[in-house]
This record gives C-alpha cells, sequence and structure tokens, in this order.
C-alpha cells in the first residue's frame, strides 16, 4: 500500500454522545450553545462562549488554545458534515432543514473539556502515512502537506487528547480535553480582598 492510499485514518473513537448540548450536571462549570452551521457568526459566537467562559472560570491562560480548538472543531463541522440521510431526503425531493452543531464546554477543577457535535456520523479523519514524502526539491513546503486534517492534528498538539464517539440518534461528538495544573489554569493573581 502506498503513502498516498494510506493517507488518512481516524481519530480515536468512544462510547455514544449525544448532539443537544450534554448535560452538565455532573461538572462544577459549564456553557453550551446549539449553532446554525449555515450562520455567518457562528465561529464569532464559538470564540466568544470560550473567551467569556475561561475568563469567568478564571482559566485566562486557555483562551487562546481553547479558542482555536473550538474554532477548528466548528469549522470541521461546518464544511465536512453533511447530516445523516440528506443524500436520502435529496433524491426524494424532502427537505432537510438546517445542519446543527452543538458545543459544551465543561470545567472541573482539574480538567477542561470541550465537545463539538454534529449530524453526520462519518468518523474524523487525521492524515497519515509519508505527509512530506516529496522527491522535487523545487516543491513549496505547502504542497507536502496533507490537504485535509491539519486542523485536528492542531487539536491534538494543543490538548492533552481527542477522541470522537459515534451518537445514538446518529451523527458524532468530537472531544478533547485539557489538563489544569493543580486544579488552575489561571495565571492572574487573585484580586485582593
Amino acid at each position: 500500500m502506498t503513502s498516498r492510499e494510506n493517507h488518512r485514518r481516524p481519530l480515536r473513537t468512544a462510547h455514544l454522545a449525544a448532539l443537544k448540548p450534554a448535560d452538565t450536571a455532573g461538572s462544577e462549570r459549564s456553557r453550551a450553545v446549539t449553532l446554525d452551521a449555515e450562520a455567518p457568526d457562528t465561529g464569532a459566537v464559538v470564540r466568544r462562549l470560550a473567551f467569556d467562559a475561561l475568563h469567568d472560570w478564571d482559566l485566562h491562560r486557555l483562551v487562546d488554545d481553547v479558542s482555536l480548538c473550538l474554532s477548528e472543531l466548528v469549522g470541521n463541522a461546518v464544511h465536512h458534515a453533511v447530516p445523516d440521510g440528506w443524500q436520502t431526503a435529496a433524491v426524494s425531493g424532502e427537505s432537510s432543514g438546517g445542519r446543527k452543531i452543538a458545543v459544551t464546554v465543561r470545567a472541573w477543577p482539574t480538567c477542561l473539556f470541550l465537545e463539538v457535535a454534529d449530524e453526520d456520523s462519518t468518523p474524523p479523519m487525521l492524515p497519515a502515512g509519508d505527509l512530506l514524502a516529496g522527491d522535487d526539491p523545487d516543491m513549496p513546503s505547502d504542497a507536502l502537506l496533507a490537504d485535509n486534517g491539519r486542523g485536528l492534528l492542531i487539536i491534538q498538539s494543543l490538548s492533552d487528547a481527542a477522541w470522537w464517539a459515534p451518537r445514538e440518534e446518529g451523527g458524532k461528538s468530537v472531544f478533547c480535553r485539557f489538563d489544569l495544573d493543580d486544579g488552575t489554569a489561571s495565571t492572574s493573581p487573585p484580586l485582593p480582598s
């Protein structure tokens, strides 16, 4: 098998998950929103959710990494997710309604979880194989990278863990976890009393 034939592999899989914003009763702090994939402000809404939540929870140092991870995950859902059954509905002439993306951010004293759920059960794919196998020295470095999956590589490098789970009613959830040292990720000093 050549590296081109073996260029994609799935992200790790977990158990079934839900599309609606996750049940957050078990976490100490949580924020959740369901987004319209076609809305022009979807990216801005998810970045604002991350910024507000992390500042409210004193997790300031994670704002950039979490915002980037959520942007990549939501971007993947916007650009690649085709809800299960939409192709069948299009052939039969049925209306499908808008695509939905559910985003949940949950925090405990020792970790922060991000979840992005969409209606497409296709597993997220990471690039694999010989990504940098170019023999032409004049080939630009961009041409040596995989066309898809770069965002998932960024997510894996910034977070402490990343995985996905199919949902019982169809679709999937993609997760990533940030471990918090000694229960805090804040670099801001405590406010004086």
